[in-house]
Parts: structure tokens; sequence; C-alpha cells
């Protein structure tokens, strides 16, 4: 063999051996599903390997880098609206199981059958409120109706 070649590796001669795991995402177990939700670190991981990848002699027009930045920012405050707009409904959602407190609510069961009932209480566990009627939970948006049960108003003439 020449003194510029490489010699072949092979079992004897090797006394290196091959890495069992790689640090980083080849080294965590099982599967990873994909994000099924475009959100900001989705727009910053892409933003990211696009200025990681780009050619030196033709880099990023900055009028598309500001406005792929603007789209991020667009995106955040989007997302911050939906979770103001769904912490919005689910008070009130609590706010309408809790008006039920003391009046008589209907529902149908999943079979059809009508039933009704004075609203004892309320939980909030769920997502959806359940309003306790004779000891049994109904979630609030299976309830078709309320009669008040309180005392009239007085009416004037």
């Amino acid at each position: 063999m020449s003194e510029n070649s490489i010699a072949p590796l092979t079992p004897s001669g090797n006394s290196m051996q091959p890495p069992t795991a790689v640090d980083g995402i080849n080294n965590i177990p099982g599967r990873r599903d994909p994000k099924q939700v475009m959100d900001s670190e989705v727009f910053m991981n892409l933003l990211v390997a696009q200025l990681r990848h780009q050619d030196p002699s033709s880099p990023m027009d900055t009028n598309e880098m500001i406005s792929q930045t603007t789209q991020l920012a667009t995106m955040e405050k989007l997302t911050n609206m939906d979770k103001t707009a769904t912490e919005s409904f689910s008070l009130q959602m609590r706010t309408a199981a809790a008006a039920l407190i003391g009046e008589q609510v209907s529902w149908q069961d999943a079979d059809g059958t009508a039933h009704s009932g004075i609203a004892s209480s309320v939980s909030f566990i769920n997502a959806v409120p359940q309003v306790s009627v004779g000891g049994k939970m109904i979630p609030l948006d299976h309830i078709s109706g309320i009669t008040s049960t309180g005392k009239p108003e007085p009416v004037s003439i």
C-alpha cells in the first residue's frame, strides 16, 4: 500500500466502534406525530431554516423577511385572540350554568325521552358545565328549556 492510500476498515483493524445513539432528535424513543396546527414555533423554525439555507450570493430580500416577520406577529396575535375568545366562551357557559340553580330545566336523553327537574348544583370539572338535576348530571348543552320557579313579579296597573 502506498503512503497516500487509506487502509480499508476491517473488523480486526478498526478500533473505533460505531455510535449507538446520536444526540438530538434521533435518540428520542417512540414516534413523534407531526404538528397539526401552525403555531409561532413552526413559523420561526421555517424562517430560521430559510435563513440558514439561503444562497450567500443571493440573500433573502429584506422586504420578504419583514413580510414574513409581520405574518409571524399577526399569527401570534390571532392565536392570542382565539385563546381569549375560548376563555370568554367558557366563562359565559359557567355563568349560564350557575344561573340555572333553583330553576326547572328540561332535557332529552340519548334515546329521546323527555325529562325535567329542578337544578340543584353545577359542576365545572369538564369543559362543558354539568347541571345536577335530581342527582343526575346533565351537560349544559343538553338542556333544552328553562322554567322559572321563582315568585312572579307583581304587575302594577
